[in-house]
């Protein structure tokens, strides 16, 4: 469920016309729903009804510090794998004490401003890692708490770069390199054995890889405990689909369910983490743009618009499908099949294929399903200004990331003396 409905042929995001929207910033713009965000949050929060459990906001999904905001003030937590995200958490008014240090590359640097911050937890991927954090936390006379990414080598059936949990993977180790990890951390200074953590994709749309996964986590837990190491908590990752186009995925309840039931089925009740992103922002978010140009040749129709590649990837880079939707629907138009397409020299940039529409130049099409891995993902090729990002509130909204100006493109560059 969203808050982008239409009323009487006009696409409202929650109680503002989109189009109204679009008078006031332009497109291409995002516009997320704030009722949305924070409707998703609560059903993984209430899913899990008494059992312990935390959520932990995946960033990556949607980093925009007003999404972050809204979801720090209803006492998320928050799942990061960088240190720019951390610095983004803090920025928008989140817990760093409530935050994990996911991620194969932990910098330096980073490994000292997250223990500075006081951050949660570290889930680690790597014997060079735990060396790395404990090192460093001894000369800041600090503690971390560690958690072991393990790879249960479970094929979520998904699309393979989304896909982290099987043997091929960079992500997590085996159960076996990882309880040698786990003996060491429990003899290392500055180190803090906190959990364990898996994490097998994203996008997931059935619960069987769910249940295989922990299964096997479960099975590891009672590994470390024959070895004397306590599990605080078991951090099952996120990935949990949505849908886009005829996706059927598990609802927050159904999810939640299947993880308490084999926990208590297994004599468990170790506090749970999950780390929701796509889940919660996926659908609270949508890509605006404005019709340019109809074209037709021989073998196609393209329907050109002002948005593109750099500014939503999926399509591109993962073939993703993403429902487009005309923002003013009149019956009485022709419908055409066409390719929308954008303005970057790729042919690769396309938001959709095949798609039916009534369309002519000026109008405003919506993108549906476009805040997670929408804006976070964009970039600046062909020296394209990121659009703005708008948060509407019930009947009002506002700015959360001004669109872009050429200049400040290369702002940060210099002419050579």
């Amino acid at each position: 469920m969203d808050h982008f409905n239409f009323t009487d042929s006009l696409l409202h995001a929650e109680s503002v016309p989109v189009s109204d929207i679009v008078e006031a910033v332009g497109t291409p713009c995002y516009v997320y729903s704030r009722a949305t965000l924070e409707r998703h949050w609560h059903a993984f929060d209430r899913a899990f009804g008494d059992y312990p459990h935390r959520i932990h906001y995946a960033v990556k999904a949607n980093a925009n510090l007003a999404v972050l905001n809204v979801l720090a003030r209803l006492g998320s937590g928050f799942d990061i794998v960088s240190g720019g995200e951390l610095a983004r958490v803090i920025a928008a008014g989140g817990n760093s004490a409530h935050t994990i240090f996911s991620g194969v590359c932990k910098q330096e640097w980073e490994i000292r401003e997250a223990l500075e911050s006081g951050i949660g937890v570290f889930n680690i991927e790597s014997e060079g890692e735990l060396e790395a954090i404990s090192r460093i936390a001894g000369e800041m006379n600090a503690e971390a708490g560690i958690s072991v990414r393990i790879n249960p080598d479970v094929d979520a059936r998904t699309h393979p770069y989304i896909s982290t949990g099987l043997k091929l993977s960079k992500f997590g180790l085996s159960q076996d390199r990882a309880l040698d990890i786990y003996l060491r951390a429990a003899q290392s200074p500055g180190i803090r054995v906190h959990g364990v953590a898996c994490h097998i994709g994203s996008q997931i749309v059935e619960l069987a890889p769910y249940r295989d996964a922990l299964d096997r986590v479960l099975d590891f837990v009672e590994q470390l405990g024959e070895r004397g190491i306590t599990v605080m908590e078991i951090d099952f990752g996120g990935g949990l689909g949505v849908r886009y186009r005829d996706e059927s995925p598990p609802a927050p309840d159904e999810y939640a369910r299947q993880i308490r039931e084999q926990m208590v089925s297994r004599g468990f009740r170790i506090p749970v983490a999950i780390e929701p992103g796509r889940a919660i922002a996926g659908n609270a978010g949508i890509l605006v743009t404005r019709v340019h140009s109809l074209k037709r040749n021989e073998q196609a129709a393209f329907c050109i618009v002002d948005a593109a590649m750099n500014d939503l990837i999926r399509p591109a880079l993962y073939q993703a499908y993403h429902e487009i939707v005309e923002v003013v629907r009149d019956g009485a138009r022709e419908r055409g099949v066409y390719d929308v397409v954008g303005p970057v020299c790729e042919s690769a940039d396309f938001i959709g294929k095949d798609r039916e529409l009534a369309v002519r130049p000026g109008d405003l099409l919506a993108v549906r399903t476009a805040g997670a891995y929408g804006a976070v993902l964009g970039s600046n090729y062909n020296s394209r200004p990121r659009p703005a990002e708008v948060m509407v509130d019930g009947g009002t909204f506002q700015v959360v990331r001004a669109r872009e100006n050429p200049a400040e493109l290369f702002g940060s560059e210099a002419l050579l003396p």
